[in-house]
């Protein structure tokens, strides 16, 4: 059954943060912002020219951060794929959003259960206008595919990748076809699906450029197979492989957020427009990836891990005239928070109260503390189920995972305690020097998933 409607956390979410009233991000004629989420797919930790990557040309995210709040503590929701985009859409950890782990991508799967509630159902029921763009890989009946889950439209491929160029996923044969507008196949035969994804949110856009809109562009790049223009293969050549493939495909990946923010600017909309960046987790190593490419400068692990090169993402947020500008806030924040962010921001009210994540407007607005004492993560299924826990400087990982390690954790290391604030690499388990640190974090999690029913 779906959980119960309560207005009255609206007010609670303006005038309860304990910052005074809220400030909402209203334009001058009265209409509530938009909201755009781009969400890119497998980028590394840092790669980004505003992260620190010298050897990466990405002058439209840089400029983006330029135009807003960069974030150097923000965590994604999972590891991987269908778990960090489950977080992110309805402001619930993720095992308690019963996406613990992928979701298949065999046609007529079910995923994320209807009785989630996104950010588009949120949105749309304050009158905006909603439109899904890109990679989904939440479902794929009717149900649960964009148009059951709150969007107005869509357009984009519901598996876990596909081929830029055919549009057929290719993850386990047979081979087929994978590319939908509004739950009916659609042919775009040769055409690069970056620009298609790029042309259908300008047409979004456009035709509702007088109303308020919330658009999710889950762009699908630099996820594999790596499909770099052949002008920015050329000027990465001196790379070594495979970060020449990947910052290739980066870089053409950053042409194409130019370009949509050029049309966001041609339209007048940019500050009246509420714009969102996160990668979906860390870089892969995967063998579809060349075994790597992807950058996390001291921070270890990649897709797939719950060490920090796996979970510490980029992300920005940006509204000119309304967020400042130019500025980096080191406070946590975590995937599950763009929903209650965005409906302090816009004044629009939740749905239901039973979510996990907390609004960061006035972190963002105003330097305030993070909201966050503790955080979760739990990946997979089963005993062997990876877990975290995250509260202050320590981290506690359960049945961590490195997929860039070369030889497998020993029974030891089952429990990894880490100080980050000393070992922001993760490379010594202080598990045996604290064992009371550990048993406290360790019941923490135990509690929690208790709590998710799980």
């Amino acid at each position: 059954m779906p959980r119960p409607v309560l207005c009255l956390l609206t007010l609670w979410l303006l005038l309860g943060s304990g910052l005074g009233p809220a400030v909402l991000a209203q334009p001058a004629d009265g209409r509530p912002p938009n909201v755009i989420i781009l969400f890119t797919d497998d980028q590394g930790t840092l790669d980004m020219g505003a992260y620190g990557a010298e050897d990466l040309y990405t002058p439209h995210l840089d400029a983006l951060a330029a135009r807003g709040v960069r974030l150097t503590q923000f965590y994604a929701a999972a590891p991987v794929c269908s778990p960090s985009r489950a977080g992110l859409l309805t402001g619930r950890y993720p095992l308690r959003a019963g996406v613990p782990g992928n979701i298949s991508s065999q046609p007529n799967h079910p995923g994320m259960a209807a009785e989630e509630v996104t950010i588009a159902e949120m949105l749309k029921a304050a009158g905006y206008a909603t439109a899904h763009i890109g990679k989904w890989h939440l479902g794929y009946t009717p149900e649960t595919m964009p148009n059951g889950q709150g969007f107005d439209h869509s357009f984009g491929h519901m598996g876990g990748c596909i081929d830029n160029y055919s549009h057929f996923f290719y993850w386990a044969g047979p081979n087929r076809h994978d590319l939908w507008r509004n739950g009916e196949e659609t042919f775009h035969d040769g055409q690069f699906f970056p620009d298609l994804m790029v042309a259908e949110a300008e047409r979004f856009m456009t035709e509702h450029r007088d109303e308020p809109f919330f658009i999710y562009v889950a762009l699908n790049a630099p996820h594999y197979p790596y499909q770099g223009e052949e002008a920015w293969l050329r000027y990465y050549a001196d790379l070594p492989y495979p970060r020449n493939l990947y910052a290739a495909f980066l870089t053409t990946l950053d042409a194409r957020i130019g370009r949509l923010l050029a049309r966001v600017d041609a339209l007048g909309l940019r500050e009246h427009t509420l714009i969102l960046f996160q990668s979906d987790h860390g870089h892969s190593v995967e063998e579809r990836a060349h075994g790597g490419g992807g950058w996390a400068g001291p921070y270890r692990g990649a897709k797939f891990s719950l060490f920090e090169g796996g979970l510490r993402v980029p992300a920005i947020a940006s509204m000119p005239g309304t967020l400042p500008e130019g500025v980096v806030r080191d406070q946590l924040g975590h995937g599950v928070d763009w929903l209650p962010t965005i409906a302090e921001a816009t004044g629009v009210p939740l749905l239901h109260d039973d979510i996990d994540g907390k609004s960061l407007w006035g972190m963002l607005r105003e330097d305030a503390p993070s909201p966050h004492e503790v955080l979760y993560w739990h990946v997979g299924h089963g005993p062997d189920a990876q877990w975290a826990v995250r509260e202050g400087d320590w981290k506690l990982i359960g049945n961590p995972h490195d997929p860039t390690a070369t030889v497998p954790f020993p029974e030891a290391d089952r429990l990894f305690l880490v100080n980050l604030r000393h070992d922001v690499g993760e490379r010594q388990n202080l598990a045996a020097r604290h064992p009371e640190i550990v048993e406290r974090l360790r019941q923490r999690y135990e509690t929690w998933r208790r709590a998710a029913g799980r």
